[in-house]
């Protein structure tokens, strides 16, 4: 397998780069904290859907375009580049997949157009512990008439304050499900946290919520296979918005050490911070091909997505933690400050890279798959 993308992906990932330049650069995204935290703007959103990214992974039948994971991960490239805040990850790479995923044809031929055109915003809510552990789910839903009456508490919901729907993971007969969920339903209470990416995460609580038996996402299938799916998938998607933020983060460091001076000479030019440049580069090149190939293989339904996924997540959180540290360490005490806009990726760092697991979850991940 080739890794590299088709003439089709390198013009939407050039068009995407230049549509975020252009409407969505580092300073809408101070404008976006300054503006009381706001979790993102609505006319870049909806240039997201005008210009069809949200539209790349749902399937012609219901309108979409049917071009991808792929795709849509050069899209959230170039979004962890200008580190732009919007529910592509939320709504389109978690929710649409999760639904795609599922057997349930009802709840498909209503919600996939829907989400696509971007009037329905969803998030998933999988998170129970301060850690991700997605083998530990505690919530619970019973059958009780025309119902499901779920309750339970779900953390690190991500624009759970934005979302008109939760598909919540649930335990039903001593089995995992998902339901689509009405955030307006009684018994929801949602209290929203910004962490230090600015980002807003929500825990939500559920205290006998009733869901209707039409939302329930695997009909026949299985649940835990539905969700390790997404799983993987999630994991993949977040590699990608590492990937551009690590090339950013790099990028600028190295335009910084080539113009700052110090004792009368670039600083670029002493041999130390070229060969630890020298050295991300390579790691950066590494990464972008696992990225890619992990996200070749959902597209080709591959045996090995789970171990890629977890090898791309584990490689990315350490390569993006390691970047971001040895940015602000070039850039010096200014690099921790407000002046300047590498910072940014540090702290944006630090949360991504705990959300759906860690580098040290991964590996350990990686460890029971061959078997250790």
């Amino acid at each position: 397998m080739s890794l590299i993308l088709t003439e089709e992906q390198k013009m939407l990932k050039d068009s995407a780069r230049e549509f975020l330049e252009i409407n969505s650069p580092l300073e809408s995204f101070r404008t976006l904290r300054d503006n009381d935290y706001k979790s993102y703007d609505s006319d870049v959103w909806r240039g997201f859907v005008e210009m069809g990214w949200t539209a790349l992974i749902i399937p012609e039948k219901y309108g979409g375009l049917d071009f991808g994971y792929t795709g849509l991960g050069q899209i959230i490239e170039e979004t962890g580049r200008t580190l732009t805040k919007s529910p592509i990850i939320s709504s389109i790479l978690l929710s649409s997949s999760a639904i795609i995923l599922s057997d349930n044809d009802e709840l498909k031929d209503k919600w996939l157009p829907e989400l696509m055109n971007g009037k329905t915003l969803m998030s998933l809510a999988l998170d129970e512990k301060s850690g991700f552990n997605p083998n530990s789910i505690n919530s619970n839903a019973e059958e009780i008439g025309k119902n499901y009456i779920i309750n339970g508490k779900k953390k690190m919901v991500i624009n759970g304050n934005n979302s008109d729907f939760y598909i919540v993971i649930a335990n039903l007969n001593k089995s995992i499900s998902l339901f689509l969920v009405d955030s307006s339903s009684d018994g929801i209470n949602t209290q929203t946290d910004i962490l230090m990416d600015t980002g807003s995460y929500s825990t939500v609580s559920f205290k006998n919520v009733k869901v209707p038996l039409k939302n329930k996402l695997n009909v026949n299938i299985s649940g835990t296979s539905l969700l390790n799916e997404l799983l993987d998938i999630g994991t993949i998607g977040f590699s990608c918005e590492m990937l551009g933020s690590v090339q950013a983060a790099f990028e600028q460091t190295i335009s910084y050490i080539k113009e700052r001076e110090q004792f009368g000479k670039k600083i670029g030019s002493y041999q130390a911070l070229q060969h630890r440049s020298a050295d991300l580069f390579c790691e950066i090149e590494l990464c972008k091909s696992i990225v890619l190939r992990s996200l070749q293989s959902i597209d080709n339904g591959d045996k090995d997505l789970t171990n890629l996924a977890h090898l791309a997540k584990a490689k990315l959180g350490e390569v993006l933690k390691r970047t971001s540290n040895e940015a602000i360490q070039m850039h010096g005490g200014i690099g921790v400050t407000d002046d300047v806009d590498i910072g940014f990726y540090l702290k944006r760092a630090r949360v991504i890279q705990y959300l759906f697991g860690d580098t040290n979850y991964h590996l350990n991940a990686i460890a029971k798959i061959k078997g250790y």
